[in-house]
């Protein structure tokens, strides 16, 4: 993905999902967009976009562990999936699977893990952007 792809999808998702929240997405809001170091993240584009929106944005540190609780939903995705009693063949199959897993995800599990990130990011603060447990 090309940095150019990534602003796209923070005009069209970031922004439309902040709009069908009824989040207010600049200013003094309380919100805060954790992002990790990736290239097309911290590009000028990207940057600019942040700056033109007045996003806040997370101090990131350099060589941080991947802190994103997407990582933990994909990862209980994959073992939702792969605990099927018939296991994917193919991509559509694949993406069947992925959405009918999505749709019976728990609430708790998703509450759980944003709930955590209080945690997580006080770990990763304490740690000075090395490794937790997270």
């Amino acid at each position: 993905m090309r940095a150019e792809n990534y602003v796209d999808i923070l005009e069209d998702g970031l922004l439309g999902t902040l709009k069908d929240q009824g989040i207010r997405k600049t200013g003094n809001s309380s919100s805060t967009f954790q992002q990790d170091n990736d290239p097309k993240h911290t590009s000028k584009l990207a940057k600019g976009w942040f700056k033109k929106r007045r996003f806040r944005l997370l101090d990131w540190p350099p060589s941080s562990p991947d802190m994103n609780i997407i990582e933990h939903v994909w990862d209980q995705l994959d073992a939702l999936v792969r605990a099927r009693s018939q296991l994917p063949r193919n991509k559509e199959e694949m993406w069947e699977a992925l959405q009918e897993e999505w749709e019976n995800f728990s609430q708790s599990s998703l509450d759980k893990l944003f709930e955590s990130m209080p945690r997580r990011v006080g770990a990763l603060v304490k740690a000075r952007g090395g490794h937790t447990k997270y």
